[in-house]
């Protein structure tokens, strides 16, 4: 905070203040929403966005992340919870406020010990996968609210209100924007009218209810909604403790990696550098005050974060705001709250979480990298068939799987000299010259245990195809580690070759590749010499060789 408030110029005060009041008005419907999907009171939904803001202004990095529910962490939660207890309890409840604290403990903790690289591995092919498999999940969950009842058993005027509801806020998110330029608004202004949709679907669905009765007729309303702010909430289960830590760390993880692809797409537009470390600290001194207001675990959210953007947002003021503006709505009464009928807040829910439902990832992928496609599909099915927890795991071991599994397998070209220059080039891809005696392997990838086999298996059978060469060149350029596995591989080679008459040289070895080199017994060993390029290689080995090919 002190980062922001030092430079900061009164001109910013009417953006803050204005994206403020939106967000505050979006968040009404959107924050008890979500409540609902992690199985707690709605109220507990505006809970958590007056708090975790505050905390965020704190320590975040983001000039317009805007901090709170979000539907997969919220799915996440109720998924955790559901076997340790009963939807409505005061355990549930102690226990979603005992998950928030694990949760922001784990991001505090990866913060300061400057953990933040990993996220890097989950891939965005199965980030993508989990985001669409949690999106049906939380749709088909909704449909009974929606309806009042399971299908075909449907309560006529909670299907009507819930229907009605769906088909307006898909009509106001497809065009919307468009007609509130064409009355006269600037895009910018149009896209933020758009976005507030829901806020006005639940003025008129609570007007609708006042005026017709609805709730008479059996229409599910969220009912009372305490007045005041949330209380200080210290209370924790001690017999959880150990059920809830691995639950805390896939959502912290989760937390993290939601709120940083927000966060990021929205810094690079505004030129803002952000720091990786400071957002998993300023995300769990956020999920930390979640706990503190009795509520759930919270994160960025995209749709938020991109209508504080477009509504004017120039700092972390404007979260600020929002928060005391959602707190002065608890402190004045809140008895028309009551009437807020639930199958429009399902609708809500649904509509909010069909827009994460994109296949451009997916279409890509499948054309550029079928493992990609795969794993992106099979992380969506693991959600929905497993559970949301169990399809997080499957999407990491993909992840690690993947990239274990092309590590272990190094794209090896053998080389061959562009005729009268210097350069040398893949023979599948050039037209080259290559001798007989000398065989050029260039292995793209680092040396490791895991794929130092394939390396020794890939030398034999190039060896087999040329059955003249007595000098093999490895050319380094493209490693940048050997690990001890691949060095014992590389002693093991040398002598073998050393045995049928091959000598082994290395090429374009790394500086630092060559630092750990020269600490091993490799290079005194070596059958052949180092030489500093390819071409030096090529002219010290071939000239006593006669025999040329193209």
């Amino acid at each position: 905070m002190l980062g922001w408030l030092k430079g900061y110029r009164r001109a910013w005060l009417p953006g803050d203040l204005g994206a403020g009041a939106v967000v505050a008005m979006m968040m009404i419907p959107q924050g008890m929403a979500y409540a609902l999907v992690a199985g707690l009171p709605p109220v507990v939904g505006l809970y958590a966005s007056i708090a975790p803001p505050l905390l965020y202004a704190l320590f975040g990095t983001s000039s317009t992340q805007s901090v709170g529910p979000m539907a997969i962490v919220a799915l996440m939660t109720a998924s955790s919870l559901a076997p340790l207890a009963s939807h409505g309890s005061a355990l549930y409840g102690e226990l979603a406020a005992q998950l928030a604290l694990l949760s922001g403990l784990v991001l505090l903790a990866c913060g300061l010990l400057r953990l933040g690289f990993l996220a890097n591995f989950f891939s965005r092919p199965v980030m993508n996968g989990f985001t669409i498999g949690s999106a049906i999940v939380i749709a088909v969950g909704q449909v009974r609210p929606l309806l009042g009842a399971a299908p075909p058993h449907w309560h006529g005027p909670s299907a009507a209100l819930g229907l009605g509801s769906l088909a307006l806020l898909m009509l106001a998110r497809r065009h919307g924007a468009a007609l509130l330029r064409r009355c006269g608004l600037a895009p910018g202004a149009a896209d933020v009218g758009a976005r507030l949709a829901p806020m006005a679907l639940v003025a008129g669905a609570i007007a609708l209810v006042a005026i017709f009765g609805l709730d008479r007729m059996g229409v599910r309303t969220i009912g009372q909604v305490p007045a005041g702010l949330p209380q200080l909430n210290l209370a924790v289960s001690s017999a959880h403790w150990r059920a809830l830590l691995q639950p805390a760390l896939l959502i912290g993880f989760m937390c993290f990696l939601i709120s940083m692809s927000g966060a990021q797409t929205l810094a690079a537009r505004k030129g803002e550098k952000l720091s990786t470390d400071a957002e998993l600290v300023g995300l769990g001194a956020a999920n930390v005050g979640s706990f503190l207001s009795g509520a759930f675990p919270v994160t960025g959210g995209l749709s938020r974060s991109a209508v504080n953007f477009a509504a004017g947002a120039n700092t972390q003021l404007a979260g600020v705001s929002a928060a005391a503006l959602l707190g002065a709505a608890l402190v004045l009464p809140t008895g028309w709250l009551a009437l807020l009928p639930l199958p429009v807040l399902s609708a809500t829910i649904i509509v909010a979480v069909l827009g994460m439902l994109e296949t451009a990832t997916l279409r890509t992928a499948w054309r550029y990298d079928r493992a990609d496609a795969l794993a992106l599909l099979t992380t969506a099915g693991g959600v929905l068939l497993l559970g949301v927890e169990a399809g997080v795991v499957l999407g990491l071991l993909l992840s690690m799987g993947a990239m274990i599994w092309r590590e272990s397998r190094p794209h090896i070209a053998v080389l061959g000299r562009i005729a009268g220059t210097e350069h040398f080039r893949n023979v599948d891809r050039y037209e080259v010259e290559i001798r007989s005696c000398v065989l050029l392997l260039r292995v793209d990838a680092g040396l490791f245990f895991g794929n130092v086999e394939a390396v020794h298996a890939r030398v034999e059978e190039e060896l087999a195809l040329h059955p003249g060469a007595r000098e093999l060149v490895l050319v380094l350029s493209a490693v940048n580690a050997i690990d001890t596995s691949a060095l014992f591989g590389l002693l093991e080679l040398n002598a073998e070759l050393g045995r049928r008459g091959v000598r082994l040289h290395l090429a374009e070895v790394k500086g630092p590749v060559m630092d750990r080199l020269k600490e091993s017994s490799l290079l005194d060993r070596l059958s052949g010499q180092v030489f500093l390029t390819t071409a030096k290689a090529w002219d010290a080995l071939s000239a006593s060789d006669e025999s040329w090919s193209v």
